[in-house]
Formats: C-alpha cells, sequence, structure tokens
C-alpha cells in the first residue's frame, strides 16, 4: 500500500525541533523525502548549531524507511532561501513541498520593545515565509512554462497570536497575521502553476510556549498539547490528495481541528462627510458587530 507522501519532496524550515521535527518525521513515515532545515539557534534566534538538523536526519535514517538530509542555512536571507531550494533540487531531483515553521520569539510589551526586537521576529517569520516561497515558486513556475507536470505545495505557520491577538506579541502577531494574508494571496498567485498554498494556526506545548504555564498541567493536557497532534495536518496537505484546498489557514491543536475565517465586512451604514455626525455612526456600527476573538478564537466575552 503507497504511503501518503510517497516519493515526494518537501522541505521543512525549522524542523530541529518542536513542531518542525514532528512534521520532519511523520512526511518521512509517510514517503517523502526530507530536507531538515534548521540553524538551531536558541529560542530567540541568537547562536547556531547544526546539531538538530543532523539529529532530525540521523533519526529518519534509522527508521529504514526514510530518506533525509541536513540543511543550515539562513531562511530569512534571500540567498540562504535560495541555496535551500537548489539543495533539495540537488539532493533529490526535485521538488514538491515547501512547509514554513522556523520562527523565534522575542516577547516584549510595544512600550519597551527595541528596534532589534522588532526587526529579528518580523526577518525570521515573515522575510523568512517569503523566501523560501519566492525561490520554490520560481522554480515550480519554470516547470510549468516548460510544459512539466507541477503538483507543489507551500504549507506557512500563522499563530492564533497573529489572527486573534495575544498581548507582549505585536511583534510576533504582526508578523504570523502577515503570513496569513501571504498565505491567501500566494494562493491566488500560484494556481496558475499547480500550486496550492494553505497556512496553519498551531497550538503546543514546544519551548516556544513552555513558560505559558502549559507544563505545569495534568498529563491528559499536555497530552493534547503535544506537537505531535500539528502534523497530520500538514502532512495531509503536503500530499497530493490536498490539491483542491488552496488559500486556507488551518487552526490546530490536539484539542480541534477548524478553518480559521479571515477579515469579512461587517456592519455597515451610509457614509457622511461631516465628521462632528461620524461618533453615533460608529456607535451603531460597533454595537452590532461581532467582538474580536480571544485566543481560543471565539468571541471576547470582556
Amino acid at each position: 500500500m503507497a504511503r501518503l507522501c510517497e516519493g515526494r519532496v518537501c522541505i521543512i524550515t525549522g524542523a530541529g525541533r518542536g513542531i518542525g521535527r514532528e512534521h520532519a518525521l511523520m512526511l518521512a513515515a509517510e514517503g517523502a523525502k526530507v530536507v531538515v532545515n534548521d540553524l538551531g539557534g536558541a529560542m530567540d534566534g541568537t547562536g547556531k548549531s547544526g546539531g538538530p538538523a543532523h539529529d532530525v536526519v540521523a533519526e529518519i535514517k534509522a527508521t529504514g524507511v526514510g530518506d533525509a538530509v541536513a540543511n543550515e542555512d539562513d531562511i530569512s536571507s534571500w540567498e540562504g532561501a535560495e541555496a535551500l531550494v537548489r539543495q533539495a533540487v540537488d539532493a533529490f531531483g526535485r521538488l514538491d513541498v515547501v512547509v514554513n515553521n522556523a520562527g523565534i520569539l522575542r516577547d516584549r510589551m510595544l512600550t519597551n520593545m527595541t528596534e532589534a526586537e522588532w526587526d529579528a521576529v518580523i526577518k525570521v517569520h515573515l522575510k523568512g515565509t517569503a523566501g523560501p516561497s519566492h525561490h520554490a515558486a520560481a522554480h515550480w513556475r519554470e516547470q510549468s512554462k516548460a510544459g512539466a507536470p507541477v503538483d507543489g505545495r507551500i504549507i506557512n505557520t500563522s499563530s492564533p497570536s497573529g489572527l486573534y491577538g495575544n498581548v507582549g506579541q505585536t511583534n510576533y502577531g504582526a508578523a504570523k497575521a502577515g503570513i496569513a494574508a501571504f498565505t491567501v494571496i500566494a494562493a491566488q498567485e500560484l494556481g496558475r502553476y499547480g500550486v496550492t498554498v494553505n497556512a496553519i494556526a498551531p497550538a503546543a506545548l514546544t519551548r516556544m510556549t513552555e513558560n505559558l504555564g502549559i507544563g505545569a498541567a495534568p498529563d491528559e493536557v499536555k497530552e493534547k498539547m503535544s506537537p505531535r497532534w500539528i502534523a497530520p495536518i500538514v502532512t495531509w496537505l503536503a500530499s497530493e490528495e490536498s490539491r483542491g484546498v488552496t488559500g486556507r489557514v488551518f487552526d490546530v491543536t490536539g484539542m480541534r481541528l477548524g478553518i480559521s475565517e479571515g477579515w469579512h465586512i461587517g456592519p455597515t451604514v451610509d457614509p457622511v462627510d461631516d465628521p462632528t455626525k461620524i461618533g453615533p455612526l460608529v456607535e451603531q456600527l460597533v454595537a452590532r458587530a461581532r467582538p474580536n476573538a480571544d485566543m481560543s478564537g471565539n468571541d471576547r466575552k470582556d
């Protein structure tokens, strides 16, 4: 019986630990050839070590049923992203899937945030999604224009912090909201080349969330917050079965799998050209509008 991703070549960024590692292991188990990208830095993006990426490659090869190579390029640079895509094609002869997962945290209240803390998070998350996507898309466009069949996938990683908002994460949330918008627009652009673009907004217990108190939760809660629950939807999206789904953001934890619905126009009124008359209109609109979401994606109660 053929495995779900048999023979497909998949790049996964930030795959040395946590959610990315689970993606790599499951994709390999389902027959994919995996490029495990990871700088091996600290949670805030500082430092570098090839260990995590090579450890995951060794873990995959030890199963005897998977094939993988390690990559230590910095995907937040255009050159690093290009080298990553080139390595996948050179190593395995093709490229089918890019999973943009790499990320860092530098949480800070806006009043205290430094320019460096803002720039680092935006660069790794937002530019680190755009770079691999750009170079992969250019590769697939060339194939498509040459008449070769293309069944490509880009799978991005947004976050509840970006979709719903979380205090202390204006940098991270802005980047993740940008990734959600990037996903919708890239899906519209790349469909003509046989490429789908989707995203996930995961919640899981990893080193990036361990300081939120989840680590002290009961074992059954920690199990539901295991990063292993995130990999199945990504593995399916990476497969040929998913070619009819694009431009979507999936909210996923060990407790639920859903689709996050994007901005839609809410209540409206006729416009006026007198600012002194705007107040009552805004009051009416706010009263009729749905509340913003809380971090669970439900209507905020406060």
